[in-house]
């Protein structure tokens, strides 16, 4: 037997490959679905057995400042990724857009990893809220059902454009079946017992045991049987120096400190050294590099060839600085595959998602009302006739673009339940079903 990544592709399969995406159902051009302020839309809707292969997704998000339509820079922390396997009542899957695709601070840069990839035109890089084409390759087993959707939390409508690739299988997937996982965290700011204590300096070289490993950065908490394969780490850095040389530490099926697992280093466990590097590889990198975006740093690792097994529970975490002295922000995205059922978690609320800014937003600032001095000598007969006629251009405007907007977002909704008929028709036809 022919083993290997690519060992599946000598054998033929009794499948049916089939696709959800955004295609404009008029036969035109018009492919991007509308999301609406507050709604939740379902991206693909499809009943098992099968798996999804491969997700693709690229997106925008405009708002209007004064004058000028801008991008908002937080939109990829405001749209939530949610995915229920078999009926589950509980998402496996809950993380804001940008985090689940290994960006993370609403960023934007070009990154090839083995199943995650983001493709950006060099001027969007390092771009809060730019844009990005961002694909998923890890394999999505569903026995009954499938459904992906997504939250658009802002108060503006964004353009997510889709695909959602999967296959269709005629037998019932193996009783052992691990279903894919991902969760979002965030600790802002991370909790230390002294801030201002210089990382890799004498008085940081503590003692870090059982209890004082509680205080280490969680990662992930699940119980069931299945196994870790890996984590995105995004980090704000207030401090100036060096975040990380915080130890991993993964404990396996309740077990005590000192874990089965116990590394040496932030850096270390990401597999670089000497601090982070702007490097891309199979296995792991950094998606968004400090040394580019000052303050900011994401990270990641993947355990597709060395997943980290557990039978009852698993507890990853990382010290936030060695000891955990340093106070940052960090936020993460864990990804497992396990057996269902798994236990329900969610994510926080959209204001304690948004990436803090360290510089300009580039977006131009509005003062509140009242705070503007007025014009010498009042505003005569012209100025007066001048700003009424602007501020009902502004109110034209924005009548006509909620009308587009209720419009559009009507429409993808109409969409999303033809290609649920559409998922539906594809099994029938290819069972050879009535």
């Amino acid at each position: 037997m022919i083993g290997g990544i690519f060992g599946d592709l000598t054998r033929v399969r009794d499948a049916r490959s089939a696709r959800s995406s955004s295609w404009d159902h008029t036969g035109r051009n018009a492919d991007p679905w509308v999301i609406a302020p507050g709604q939740t839309i379902t991206l693909a809707d499809i009943q098992g057995p099968g798996c999804i292969t491969h997700v693709w997704m690229t997106q925008d998000c405009r708002r209007t400042v004064v004058d000028r339509v801008v991008t908002d820079p937080d939109y990829y922390r405001k749209v939530v990724v949610r995915m229920y396997w078999d009926g589950q009542a509980h998402p496996s899957v809950v993380a804001p857009l940008g985090d689940f695709f290994c960006l993370g601070h609403s960023l934007v840069n070009s990154f090839a990893s083995l199943p995650f990839t983001s493709s950006v035109r060099p001027e969007q890089a390092y771009k809060f809220g730019g844009g990005a084409a961002l694909n998923c390759y890890l394999p999505m087993p569903f026995n009954r059902h499938a459904r992906i959707e997504v939250t658009n939390e802002n108060d503006v409508p964004y353009r997510q454009y889709f695909y959602v690739d999967y296959e269709l299988y005629r037998q019932d997937l193996p009783a052992e079946t691990a279903y894919f996982h991902a969760q979002w965290r965030r600790v802002n700011p991370t909790s230390s017992w002294d801030p201002r204590v210089i990382v890799n300096s004498p008085e940081a070289d503590v003692a870090n045991l059982e209890a004082e490993s509680r205080a280490n950065y969680v990662i992930l908490e699940a119980e069931g049987q299945g196994h870790y394969i890996g984590c995105n780490i995004s980090v704000t850095n207030f401090q100036g120096t060096w975040w990380g040389e915080g130890d991993d530490m993964i404990f396996i099926d309740g077990e005590t400190w000192p874990p089965s697992l116990h590394g040496t280093g932030s850096e270390d466990y990401f597999s670089q050294a000497w601090e982070n590097q702007e490097t891309a590889f199979p296995m792991c990198g950094s998606t968004i590099f400090e040394g580019r975006k000052p303050g900011y740093q994401t990270s990641y690792r993947f355990h597709l060839v060395d997943p980290v097994r557990f039978a009852k529970s698993i507890r990853v975490t990382m010290e936030h600085g060695h000891g955990n002295h340093s106070a940052n922000d960090w936020a993460s995205t864990a990804y497992w595959y396990q057996t269902l059922p798994g236990v329900p978690f969610g994510i926080p609320p959209v204001a304690e998602r948004l990436p803090i800014r360290l510089g300009d937003l580039g977006v131009l600032p509005m003062l509140a009302p009242g705070t503007i001095p007025a014009h010498p000598g009042g505003a005569n007969a012209e100025m007066q006739s001048m700003s009424a006629r602007h501020r009902q251009k502004v109110a034209d405007r924005d009548a006509a673009a909620a009308a587009e907007s209720a419009r559009l977002w009507s429409e993808a909704q109409q969409w999303s339940q033809e290609n649920t008929t559409q998922a539906r028709d594809v099994r029938r036809r290819w069972l050879g079903e009535a």
